[in-house]
């Protein structure tokens, strides 16, 4: 293998470059990517730079010294074997790693409306967060708690428009998220209401009502990056299908990172996870299967946010678990474990108490079983729960 091309230069591109080097590569590296920005994190967009506490977020990272070309500014197009077809033309590969990521959802309307996914993007919305100004943001997920949070500290009039019944419910359901409710006091927060459209001044609810803002955040999850792949001879589903070491329908080509959809023995399932975390490690196993190597990539999936002073948490995947609490959610910490019907942990979200996040992630990495009485006590620390 005597050129490989990592297209995508986010944080899972660069990672992908990086372990590419550290495996002893010494071949022609090629990184794409459509941004004419240098790689940088995500996380910070709706954290730090978004709150004004830094300006930039990028990659401590030599690409020259890593001797890769890179060529920002370039949009790929289309993919068949040995080759990837880009704006600025064909080029030829051993082996691709595809890093695409993922796309915002925006929602339809004439009006203006903000998404949250590039250096831009955080930067453009910063400048419009100013006191008093009038700002809705759409979705009470991840992103829009986030954007909410820095818009509040801004001294903005913040409305948030959730479709579903409390915010994070289609992560967490609807009774770990509404505990989070009191978290948007002094807040416009509407629960069950959905958005029309976006228009001038404003934005239309489905029930006809009009909710004026000066700026209009759209926070309603992303897409994977994968329709340049539409027509290639690759399998897609919700993303681009790997198997457990992140190998691709295609012969030499792996996938990582947001768009990337894999088999986890884990779990029993396909996972698609849009976060840091898997930006961050998912290159070393890809990398490891495009030189030879039988790798598996099969992690405990986590993820944080910081919102409204709350430092939350979560580790695992939960689908078809119970619930189980540590904690009153009114106090300033607590957690909620979901533990599976033979009384393994399956997920665990923490807030404001890292201990139980550290414990419970490496429960579930083990299987082990728990006590379920010992486990709602949260004066009990989880591992004391394993029998």
């Amino acid at each position: 293998m005597n050129h490989v091309v990592v297209v995508g230069a986010g944080l899972a591109g660069i990672r992908s470059v990086e372990a590419l080097r550290s495996r002893g590569f010494s071949g022609r590296i090629t990184l794409v990517g459509e941004e004419r920005h240098r790689p940088y994190d995500r996380p910070p967009l709706s954290k730090a730079v978004l709150l004004g506490t830094a300006d930039s977020s990028f990659v401590d990272s030599d690409l020259e010294a890593m001797r890769v070309e890179h060529r920002p500014g370039v949009s790929a197009k289309g993919l068949r074997a040995g080759v990837l077809e880009t704006t600025e033309g064909e080029i030829a590969y051993d082996g691709l790693v595809i890093a695409t990521g993922a796309e915002p959802i925006r929602l339809p309307g004439e009006g203006r409306q903000h998404v949250l996914r590039t250096l831009d993007d955080s930067l453009e919305l910063r400048a419009r967060l100013v006191a008093d100004a009038r700002v809705t943001v759409i979705g009470a997920g991840w992103i829009g708690a986030e954007v909410a949070t820095a818009a509040r500290t801004a001294g903005c009039r913040v409305t948030v428009v959730e479709a579903g019944p409390a915010p994070l419910a289609h992560v967490l359901g609807p009774e770990v998220g509404g505990d989070t409710v009191p978290w948007y006091e002094g807040m416009d927060l509407r629960l069950d209401t959905m958005v029309a459209a976006v228009e001038e001044g404003g934005v239309r609810l489905v029930d006809g009502d009009f909710v004026e803002a000066d700026v209009v955040v759209s926070g309603i999850g992303v897409r994977p990056a994968v329709e340049w792949l539409a027509g290639s001879d690759i399998d897609l589903h919700n993303g681009v299908v790997t198997d457990e070491h992140l190998r691709t329908s295609l012969p030499n080509v792996v996938a990582v990172g947001d768009c990337a959809a894999w088999w986890s023995r884990r779990f029993h399932t396909r996972l698609r996870v849009e976060h840091w975390d898997t930006a961050l490690n998912a290159p070393e196993v890809a990398v490891a299967t495009l030189l030879g190597d039988e790798a598996v990539y099969d992690p405990v999936p986590y993820f944080w946010s910081e919102q409204f002073g709350h430092m939350v948490q979560y580790a695992g995947h939960h689908a078809g678990a119970r619930l189980l609490r540590r904690g009153d959610p009114s106090a300033a910490k607590w957690s909620v474990c979901w533990l599976t019907d033979t009384d393994r942990l399956a997920g665990v979200l923490t807030v404001n108490r890292p201990r139980d996040l550290v414990q419970g992630r490496r429960i579930i990495e083990s299987g082990q079983r728990l006590d379920p009485l010992r486990l709602e006590d949260p004066e009990v620390g989880i591992r004391d729960c394993v029998v």
